[in-house]
């Protein structure tokens, strides 16, 4: 079964302009994610998916692949499915966010597992309980609740299950990162899917898969050290991480 990873990468974001040519430790951030997702042992090939010339030709400058795409795409999702449109052989693709150079290589093998184990899976994404109760309330950290078979029922910026007043631990909560997995028919129908009210009033475009029907499979980690790159604060936090584990 060929699985493809998947990382596209923008230059003009909006609060990080230049974001995937963030230099780290002497490298691109773009090359940590590429050469991390290289390390997952169910990939058989990582491509960056890009419409700016010089993240282009700073994959191409290290070794790595990347693939050129339109500059109309509103979403990662839209450009990883015209990428994925090239790829016929391609059973499953992995989506890998492009500002994630901690990303956790579990994390990607455990979602293409998840696939290969079960044909009935179009979908899969990843979850790990909340240890911080203030996490439960910060609207920024996307909660997730499944069913007894551990297929997502709902994604909100909301705490869920209900944080009442009282309660002062974690118990349940769980915080969903942003990893997609999807078989490659599957990804190719759900661009093409309309939006749906709640994906709108939430903001979480994976809502849009469970208003239509479909599942997503998620799978559970004890725990996440990923730290995904929004502002210069956050680059900060990951040199520092980065810098400390190349010293070692």
């Amino acid at each position: 079964m060929a699985i493809v990873g998947i990382i596209p990468a923008r230059y003009a974001s909006t609060r990080f302009p230049g974001k995937p040519l963030a230099e780290i430790a002497g490298r691109p951030m773009i090359q940590h994610v590429y050469e991390r997702a290289c390390c997952a042992t169910q990939l058989e090939k990582v491509l960056v998916a890009t419409d700016d010339q010089r993240i282009y030709d700073a994959v191409r400058g290290f070794g790595g692949e990347a693939i050129m795409t339109g500059a109309e795409h509103q979403t990662g999702t839209d450009r990883l499915a015209e990428v994925a449109s090239r790829l016929p052989d391609a059973d499953i693709i992995i989506n890998i966010q492009g500002d994630e150079p901690l990303i956790s290589l579990e994390a990607i093998d455990g979602v293409a597992t998840a696939l290969i184990a079960n044909e009935n899976v179009v979908m899969g994404s990843v979850m790990t309980p909340i240890t911080d109760i203030i996490d439960v309330r910060n609207v920024n950290v996307v909660k997730v609740v499944t069913d007894l078979q551990g297929y997502a029922l709902y994604f909100s910026r909301s705490p869920i299950p209900c944080l009442l007043e009282t309660e002062t631990e974690t118990r349940t909560w769980k915080r969903h990162i942003g990893l997609y997995g999807y078989r490659r028919a599957f990804l190719l129908q759900y661009i093409s899917l309309p939006r749906t009210p709640l994906e709108v009033i939430e903001r979480l475009e994976q809502l849009r898969v469970l208003e239509h029907g479909y599942r997503i499979k998620m799978v559970e980690l004890a725990e996440d050290h990923s730290i995904g790159v929004d502002t210069p604060e956050d680059l900060q936090r990951v040199r520092s991480v980065l810098e400390t584990q190349l010293a070692k």
